[in-house]
């Protein structure tokens, strides 16, 4: 089924954007886009804790290295828009690129409805590693041509505001102190705090997480069902209470790396 999607997706051949009717239209429904470099598989986690708090998900796979931007972002928002069913703005949780796909398929369709939006570790200004490195051939080879659009002053920053009702969450930790050593403040190694804001966004939160773990932390997931649900975050939030939010709606499979 996926390579039919992609051969569709890159042969010219336009995907509905019309959705199929869904059997319960009055469940609210959330698209998961992952970032560079990963897949569908890197946001059960949070797929799952959503699922369990009562929302439709369609967790939306792509092949992020294969082409730019614009033409993964619009074979894989139509197909999740038509896995919505009957929701016609649905909300989205985004982690890395991801965030930068949405943007760009949302400008290029601003007749199109969104609910709520939460962006992890979103490059919204882009990363000084593609400046760095984009240069490289092994690097263009690891990350595709989406991944060297997400320099800074890149298209990252040619895109418009967000239209949607958009949280930010930045991460402050990092695994990778080389990487880290290259990008301008405080960052979560990819991507600075500074640069994942955005304008038109509704909150902003730090949290001391990394950029490649975030997605699965306990905290990072219950802050975004927070704002799923009452439009912001609870900054007060521990580890601990995060955990038993979890543990209540029956997940338990969370990560405790950062």
């Amino acid at each position: 089924m996926k390579s039919l999607f992609y051969a569709l997706a890159f042969s010219g051949l336009s995907l509905p954007l019309a959705a199929e009717p869904s059997a319960d239209p009055e469940t609210r429904c959330v698209i998961l886009l992952h970032g560079l470099a990963r897949t569908d598989a890197s946001m059960l986690v949070m797929e799952h804790a959503l699922q369990a708090a009562g929302y439709r998900v369609v967790n939306q796979g792509y092949s992020s290295r294969e082409a730019p931007v614009a033409l993964l972002a619009d074979p894989a928002l139509r197909a999740a828009r038509a896995g919505c069913g009957n929701d016609t703005s649905p909300d989205v949780v985004t982690h890395s690129m991801g965030a930068i796909l949405l943007r760009s398929f949302a400008a290029d369709h601003p007749e199109l409805d969104w609910g709520r939006v939460v962006m992890l570790g979103p490059p919204n200004h882009g990363s000084e590693i593609i400046d760095t490195f984009g240069d490289y051939a092994a690097f263009e080879t690891a990350n595709g041509p989406a991944g060297l659009q997400l320099g800074t002053e890149s298209l990252p920053d040619s895109l418009p505001p967000v239209p949607f009702e958009t949280g930010v969450i930045a991460g402050s930790q990092s695994l990778n102190p080389i990487l880290s050593a290259v990008i301008e403040g405080e960052d979560d190694g990819k991507v600075s705090i500074e640069s994942t804001k955005v304008a038109g966004m509704t909150a902003h939160l730090t949290l001391p997480v990394t950029h490649t773990f975030m997605m699965q932390n306990p905290r990072v997931i219950v802050q975004s069902l927070s704002f799923l649900n009452t439009g912001g975050f609870e900054p007060e939030l521990s580890a601990g209470d995060a955990l038993s939010e979890l543990w209540d709606l029956g997940v338990e499979s969370v990560s405790q790396t950062p």
